[in-house]
């Protein structure tokens, strides 16, 4: 299908209007012609390290403009994007590049002792890196050198275009294929629903590795030939100087970061009038949040969201109409998607009645990668089986309630807690560990661990704290640990979860 690949669309535009701003970055502006100049020469140097189509090309990279003109690149090559998150641990960074079979990994200096870790996993691994070159690398720029330049390659719908890691429930994160045709509808989605055009301007200050700031803001506004802005990081100030002057239209915050711009000391003060919409995701909002942010953003559309990385998110969400009356629903679903509530055996289950939120359309992705029994077991009946538990109301909204996987959503990030309960059972005092959500008002929850230790083992809080900072990422560790007699199950040996957290709130 002519105008699949992404990188299609970027040669489009760059043909369509050259001069018009594509990119700012730190107040520098790069034009459609001007990215599809330079993702057309990386291409080339791309393919000169030995990447081909079908290869897995790793992201592991703050915000900045050379990780969208790598995804293109890998794109326009045929290639797999592996966008990779920076909060990660080594030896979790690692997994997932030898699990993808990574060619290929971009990064940069700061992150290097990751890039590395990955190198260790798979000795001879290509490394680039942006904004500097450690010793054995290849800097970026150098891949920008005048070359013969691939066309965009031609590319099937079926084809995977990105490759995204995401904790799932079990103790290993599972790879989300993506597909080129996902990404086609998904845009094709977004664009109308959310009325996106050229003349929109999108905030990227969320993490790109996030299918809520890549897919919400950027992917979505460019592919409509609007504008996009990035951040290198979330910072409260920045964002919301660029929220009330720079021109911005539309931006993905997760609720942890719309709690930090409402704390703000000067927010009172400023014009946020014009602002016109407004994405949130990650995790459900709680409706305070939603009601002082809709009157610090007077001339907003607030699209309550709720979406996956398997959908390439963006689901269901509320419109302009909505918004205010259905406040507490994630509204209904998006153009091109189906979803509907069906209870243990799959069956519909009626209007106001607890089930599982199940979807279907051509954005759903293919699959999990290498994990066939997994992929059949998401796809029964033919949808796409959630794990999260909702309820569609008389009219068609739908209300989300908990999950069923007992995933854990911190800052806008999903905490896999047999992930961390591996890490715990690791170290030679635990005999059982259990890893349950706790609410804090800063970032939704944060993992707490309930341990029984071995008999005549001795060891601290901080011991297994500890422990699990040297072998997770920072915000996947508990932030307390109690130490049990023995932990709830029911009678076929369960850990009764729901107990757990019931006991913590006392």
């Amino acid at each position: 299908m002519s105008g699949l690949n992404l990188a299609s669309v970027l040669a489009h535009h760059a043909d369509r209007f050259p001069d018009r701003a594509c990119l700012v970055w730190d107040g520098a502006v790069v034009t459609y012609a001007e990215l599809d100049r330079r993702v057309a020469r990386t291409a080339a140097g791309l393919a000169r390290l030995g990447v081909g189509r079908g290869d897995v090309v790793g992201l592991l990279l703050y915000n900045c403009p050379e990780f969208l003109e790598a995804m293109f690149a890998v794109a326009r090559l045929g290639a797999i994007v592996m966008p990779v998150n920076w909060r990660l641990a080594g030896e979790e960074v690692a997994y997932i590049a030898s699990h993808a079979g990574a060619r290929l990994v971009v990064s940069e200096p700061e992150l290097a002792p990751l890039a590395e870790a990955a190198r260790a996993r798979l000795p001879g691994l290509p490394l680039v890196g942006v904004g500097g070159a450690p010793a054995g690398w290849t800097p970026f720029e150098a891949l920008r050198e005048p070359g013969a330049v691939p066309p965009p390659a031609e590319v099937s719908a079926d084809d995977v275009h990105r490759l995204m890691y995401t904790s799932g429930t079990t103790a290993r994160p599972k790879g989300v294929m993506i597909t080129h045709a996902n990404l086609y509808w998904k845009n094709i989605a977004h664009v109308v629903e959310f009325g996106i055009t050229g003349e929109d301007k999108g905030l990227a200050c969320g993490p790109l590795y996030h299918v809520g700031a890549l897919d919400l803001t950027t992917t979505t506004v460019l592919y409509a030939g609007g504008t996009v802005e990035i951040h290198r990081k979330f910072e409260t100030e920045r964002a919301l100087d660029a929220l009330e002057r720079g021109g911005i239209t539309n931006v993905w915050l997760a609720p942890s970061m719309v709690n930090q711009i409402l704390a703000h000391p000067s927010l009172a003060a400023r014009d946020l009038g014009r602002v016109r919409l407004i994405i949130d995701g990650g995790e459900k909002m709680p409706l305070p949040l939603i009601e002082r942010l809709l009157r610090a953003f007077p001339g907003a559309w607030f699209a309550d969201a709720y979406g996956l990385t398997e959908t390439v998110s963006g689901d269901t969400f509320l419109d302009k109409r909505t918004t205010v009356r259905k406040l507490g629903s994630v509204g209904k679903a998006c153009l091109h998607l189906e979803v509907a509530i069906w209870d243990a055996a799959d069956r519909p289950v009626a209007a106001g009645a607890l089930g599982e939120i199940v979807l279907r359309g051509p954005k759903v992705f293919k699959g999990y990668w290498k994990d066939p029994e997994a992929t059949v077991a998401a796809f029964r009946g033919g949808w796409f089986h959630t794990g999260d538990l909702g309820y569609l109301d008389e009219e068609g909204f739908l209300y989300i309630v908990d999950r069923m996987k007992d995933m854990i959503v911190s800052g806008g990030e999903n905490i896999a807690s047999p992930e961390v309960e591996r890490v715990l059972y690791e170290h030679p005092a635990v005999l059982e560990a259990a890893v349950v959500g706790r609410p804090d008002p800063r970032w939704g929850e944060v993992p707490i661990a309930c341990v029984v230790r071995r008999p005549g083992a001795s060891v601290s809080e901080d011991e297994l704290r500890d422990w699990c900072l040297a072998r997770l990422a920072r915000y996947k560790a508990p932030r307390a640990v109690r130490f049990v007699d023995a932990l709830p199950r029911n009678p076929s040996g369960k850990v009764l979860k729901r107990v757990l957290r019931e006991q913590d709130a006392r």
